[in-house]
């Protein structure tokens, strides 16, 4: 299998029999796909059946929560990313987020973008000017902004604002970029701008996006994960595979309804 840009799809994250835990409560549910290397996979589903949840999963970001317990393994090239070993400092540099409503730094363009190299230990000057301009022009932001790099974030539209957070998330260089509904507080000309990045990014980048728009994960995505909630409230897998056949021939009446507006 292939996507946008020909690339073959190879196993970038695997999930196995994953259960996520908020103390008492079991939020997800024997979880097992695998994410392919420089694709885009979508993760769709009803609210409340876990689709965030999952994507925390992928950069221990749970782990900030009280009471979370997590079995099963996830594995990132192929190393689990929840053994004790694991510098989780450095697991967030290669997975970055994305979050659904723009979260600019209450600080200069310039700064925004500098800020992550810096905590990584990247001082030099003419180094931080070269990551930045990168970053913004990966986001397809510096023309944009490169004549205002001193002038606060906070001042840039909001479908500016979360491709600067996309380029902050950039500027570290990471694997993989994971997005939770990054185009949600956005009009229909600042979403197109996100999913054509998005389709650029995946040329280099493992994307995983969370999203409740079904145009949008027909548009971009190469894959597509259908979570829904069981009758305990925990959330499941119900059917993994090419978003071609996800939404033309989905094995599962479920998916099939859910796609076609019939639930959800």
């Amino acid at each position: 299998m292939t996507n946008y840009n020909g690339a073959c799809l190879c196993g970038k994250i695997s999930a196995r029999e994953v259960n996520l835990y908020y103390g008492n409560f079991q939020a997800l549910k024997n979880i097992t796909l695998e994410v392919p290397q420089c694709a885009i996979t979508a993760i769709i589903g009803p609210s409340g059946c876990g689709k965030s949840s999952f994507l925390r999963l992928l950069n221990r970001m749970n782990d900030i929560i009280n009471g979370t317990r997590v079995t099963g393994d996830i594995k990132l090239d192929g190393q689990s990313i929840y053994e004790k070993s694991v510098d989780v400092v450095d697991l967030r540099k290669r997975v970055g987020m994305v979050f659904q409503k723009p979260n600019p730094f209450s600080m200069s363009i310039y700064d925004n973008i500098a800020f992550g190299p810096r905590q990584h230990g990247k001082h030099n000057k003419r180094e931080l000017i070269e990551i930045v301009e990168n970053s913004l022009r990966q986001a397809v932001l510096w023309d944009e902004v490169k004549d205002k790099l001193e002038q606060s974030a906070l001042a840039l539209s909001g479908g500016q604002q979360q491709r600067l957070c996309i380029a902050r998330v950039l500027a570290v260089e990471p694997e993989i970029i994971l997005m939770d509904e990054p185009c949600s507080a956005l009009d229909p000309i600042a979403t197109l701008k996100i999913e054509d990045l998005m389709r650029n990014l995946a040329k280099d980048y493992t994307i995983v996006i969370v999203t409740h728009n079904m145009q949008q994960a027909a548009r971009v995505s190469d894959m597509t994960a259908f979570f829904m909630m069981e009758e305990d409230r925990s959330g499941s897998l119900v059917e993994f595979g090419a978003t071609t056949h996800i939404f033309t021939t989905p094995k599962d009446r479920r998916t099939e309804d859910y796609i076609t507006g019939r639930f959800g």
